[in-house]
This record gives structure tokens, C-alpha cells and sequence, in this order.
């Protein structure tokens, strides 16, 4: 049975500039309003992060928050405040973190490719030795990924094809950073699946055919896609590892047929894959609030 009034907010960060962020926040707030929720959809300024001995009464304190920012220090105070987030935290800040993701799921020995933490230098230029890095293409070979540890859209990815190349991106780069094997199969490839629960609810392949990487902002096209169920339960369990109520997982497409994790989204905008497969991912996410919501209440 439906329960409402529900009252929620939607939380965005006031900050970025891009559409998308607001564009995220208004399709879950739609999806929720028609469901009966009383919704406010509010930037992360909106509220005071007051960190004080005594916890601060939230007036009126809403029965969930859709959270689709990274500024996990809010988030928390909202938890700690006794106010139901989705998703937590403490799933934010590992999606937000890659080596953090990818801790996750290798200690669940989910599919992964091979992955090199660089190690923590303290100062920003302190160049990798010769050594490391020749223990590095000895494990991967070139070409290999290098990926910085924050980011989004595909922008902090970069592909290497030699030491000397290697050398000079290390100018650019700030620690954290990993080194990556380059799955050749899935060049300008992968499969971009949105978990709600323990469900796959849309699924689309996204292929550039001038970039390695299949993000659509980095001018990949996209077309529904038909997941396998081997491909769900992988997509299923690393939602599970990360501690996500939803996700968007991305798969990339490794040989004979095999499957590994590329990243898992604790935000991922669904509005492109609302326009290739025609499923509003927003209208299961409020469907699953209020599932959260009907079993506390028992």
C-alpha cells in the first residue's frame, strides 16, 4: 500500500554549472510529485552544515532526502541528524573515489581489470621513479589506462602508449592516481546498466567511434540494450559492495565475452538513458523510497 503524505527534498549542488545537476534533481522530484510526495528540491547552501555539540532539530525534517550531490560532509550531517539519505554518505564518498570503488569490489572478488594504485607521494610534483614505473609496464603493458582518482564524464581518463608518454602526463597529474589494464575488446565501448534495489531497471550500449572512452558527453551515440543475466547480477552486486541503494554501473567488454566493472555512479543522471530507452529510472528510485519507507514503518 502507497503511503503519503511522504515529504522529501532533493538535495543538488548550487555550484556546478552544468544543466545536468539540476536536470537530475527536477526528474526525481516530477517522479516523486506524482507519486503524492510533498517535494522541495534544494541546493546544498540551502541548509547550514552547524556542527555543535547538541544534534539540531531539522524544522520541518523531511522523511528522506534524494541526495544527487558529492558534498558528503552535508549528507552526513543529514544522517546524523536521524534523516534518511539516498544514498548514504558513505556510498557517495567511495563512488566519488575510485581507488576506493575498486577496494570495494576486489575484496568481493568482483570482475575487475587489473588496477595499480600509484603510491602516495605527499608532494603534488614528485615525479614516480623509472623503477616504478617499469614494474608498472611489466604488469600491464602498453597501452595502459591512467586514471585520476576524481572526475566525471570520462575527462580524467587518459590512455598511454609509452614511458615517454607516461613521463610527461605525470606533469599534469596530482596524486591519487591508478594505472589501469586497457581492455582493447571494449575500445570506444561499454554498457552503461541503472540498478534500483537488487534490479537492473534500463540498460544502454554507448560507442564512440573516435575516443576510447564511450561516454556520451565525449561524443559517443548510445542504443538500448538487452543486459544478460550474468551481466545484471554482476551490475546487481557491485551496487551491493559500494552499499548504493541505486547505481548506474558501467561494464566494460572484455574477451570471450566476459564482463568487468569500470565504475559505479552513486549519481549517475539518467536523462540520456530516459531519452535511448524510454524508462524514466527516476519513477523506480521513488518507488524504492517508498518501499525503504513502508519497512521502517513496520
Amino acid at each position: 500500500m502507497k503511503i503519503v503524505p511522504i515529504t522529501g527534498w532533493i538535495i543538488y549542488n548550487r555550484y556546478l554549472q552544468s544543466d545536468k545537476f539540476l536536470e537530475y534533481a527536477t526528474m526525481l522530484g516530477e517522479a516523486a510529485t506524482e507519486r503524492g510526495h510533498h517535494i522541495s528540491i534544494l541546493t546544498n547552501e540551502d541548509i547550514v552544515t552547524t556542527l555543535q555539540t547538541e544534534k539540531l532539530s531539522l524544522f520541518p525534517k523531511p522523511d528522506y532526502v534524494l541526495f544527487t550531490d558529492k558534498d558528503i560532509y552535508l549528507a552526513r550531517f543529514l544522517e546524523n541528524n536521524d534523516v534518511r539519505v539516498f544514498n548514504r554518505a558513505t556510498t557517495i564518498e567511495i563512488c566519488d573515489d575510485k581507488i576506493k570503488t575498486y577496494e570495494c569490489l576486489a575484496k568481493l572478488q568482483l570482475p575487475i581489470p587489473k588496477t595499480i594504485v600509484a603510491p602516495k607521494t605527499f608532494q603534488q610534483n614528485t615525479k614516480l621513479t623509472e623503477q616504478f614505473l617499469s614494474k608498472v609496464e611489466s604488469e600491464l603493458s602498453f597501452p595502459y589506462i591512467v586514471k585520476e582518482n576524481f572526475g566525471s564524464f570520462g575527462e580524467q581518463v587518459h590512455l598511454i602508449h609509452s614511458l615517454d608518454e607516461m613521463k610527461e602526463k605525470l606533469n599534469d597529474l596530482s596524486e591519487p592516481f591508478m594505472f589501469q589494464e586497457f581492455i582493447k575488446t571494449s575500445t570506444g565501448v561499454d554498457i552503461r546498466l541503472q540498478v534500483v534495489g537488487e534490479e537492473v531497471v534500463a540498460a544502454m550500449k554507448r560507442t564512440a567511434r573516435h575516443d576510447f572512452r564511450a561516454n556520451v558527453t565525449a561524443g559517443g551515440t548510445m542504443e538500448p540494450y538487452n543486459p544478460s543475466e550474468l551481466e545484471k547480477k554482476i551490475a546487481v552486486e557491485a551496487t551491493k559492495a559500494v552499499g548504493a541503494d541505486f547505481a548506474g554501473v558501467d561494464l566494460l567488454l572484455g574477451p570471450d565475452n566476459s564482463s568487468l566493472i569500470c565504475e559505479v555512479n552513486s549519481n549517475a543522471h539518467i536523462q540520456n538513458l530516459l531519452d535511448c530507452t524510454g524508462i524514466n529510472a527516476a519513477e523506480y528510485i521513488v518507488e524504492y523510497v517508498e518501499k525503504v519507507f513502508e519497512e521502517n514503518l513496520d
